[in-house]
């Protein structure tokens, strides 16, 4: 009987997203209200998978429980002790496959829109892609006539503008892991890493049909102004009217469980978590973490970590958790 499993590769260290992923992971950092790594299981727990396979590093344990207290899912967690590559991740999850098994790999620090239960449905192998101006970043997919005839890794010069966005339907995924093993075992890398577009790439010279689907919400969450943007995104649509009427409240905004906001105009764009003080301030197009206090500032394109404070500041900021930016003025 095949089985549907899905890794989900959140062991990154979230290096750009510092001061935040110096006290959590990257895909637990809430955008609207909910962690980037929620909306992706929302989308998984619809489907017929028989495990969610997580592959950990860096704070694997705040990982561990967030899954385990909020979705009833069987999960596995696998720690890749060091980073090295998509590659060497997806092939650590090599003896939880039978021959048979299907497989779907869902990067955890991207939110995507898109319909997994049609995906699944596929007779071949699938990949995620969408059409993009600068393609270097990315690894891309090439094609001839509609055909896909291979995958390059971040390519110097133009190859194709179909970037790979992070989901991967596998219908051979036994061969896919394999072919993983032959590149490690050779040690063949680009720049230092194991690279999940060669394995694919070998899957295509072995005669394994491989296609392509687009994907038109795909939202990055991995620097902070494509956080910000995935957060404007999520609450206009999931909160642009409100439930009760303030004038002083700009839809969209979320406005977590006990937030106190006093002679303060707040939105549009802005995420207040829980337990969090606004007072005699003005913010819009931020994200405040829970147990935060902005105070007499005026914020814009701000990520303010978990029980900072903010006082008397005029000015974009991007502080991590228990941090203090208290300015005085001349009156």
């Amino acid at each position: 009987m095949k089985d549907l499993k899905v890794i989900l590769p959140v062991a990154g260290s979230g290096t750009r997203l510092r001061p935040h992923t110096f006290t959590k992971p990257k895909v637990l950092l809430e955008v609207a209200g909910k962690p980037i790594l929620g909306y992706i299981m929302e989308e998984i727990i619809n489907l017929p998978i028989s495990e969610a396979i997580f592959i950990v590093g860096h704070f694997s344990d705040q990982i561990e429980s967030y899954i385990k207290s909020n979705f009833n899912v069987k999960s596995s967690f696998i720690v890749q002790k060091e980073q090295q590559g998509l590659g060497h991740a997806i092939y650590l999850t090599k003896d939880y496959f039978k021959p048979d098994d299907e497989m779907l790999i869902i990067l955890g620090d991207t939110i995507f829109e898109v319909n997994l239960n049609e995906i699944i449905k596929s007779r071949i192998s699938l990949v995620g892609v969408k059409e993009i101006e600068n393609p270097s970043r990315f690894g891309v997919v090439k094609l001839e006539k509609e055909k896909v005839t291979g995958f390059v890794e971040k390519p110097k010069e133009f190859v194709s503008n179909l970037a790979i966005v992070g989901i991967y339907y596998i219908k051979q995924p036994h061969e896919l892991l394999n072919g993983l093993e032959e590149i490690i075992q050779k040690g063949i890398q680009r720049k230092g890493e194991f690279q999940l577009t060669d394995g694919l790439q070998s899957l295509v010279e072995k005669g394994y049909k491989i296609d392509i689907f687009p994907v038109k919400g795909w939202f990055d969450c991995g620097k902070p102004e494509t956080l910000l943007t995935t957060n404007q995104h999520l609450l206009e649509k999931y909160y642009k009217e409100l439930k009760k009427e303030d004038p002083l409240i700009i839809p969209p905004v979320f406005i977590g469980e006990d937030a106190v906001v006093k002679r303060s105009i707040i939105g549009p764009h802005v995420s207040v978590g829980a337990f969090c003080r606004i007072e005699d301030s003005v913010v819009k197009n931020s994200i405040l973490y829970t147990k935060s206090s902005v105070l007499m500032s005026i914020l814009s394109d701000s990520i303010i970590g978990e029980s900072a404070i903010i006082k008397g500041v005029f000015q974009s900021l991007n502080v991590g958790d228990f941090s203090q930016t208290i300015q005085k003025h001349e009156t």
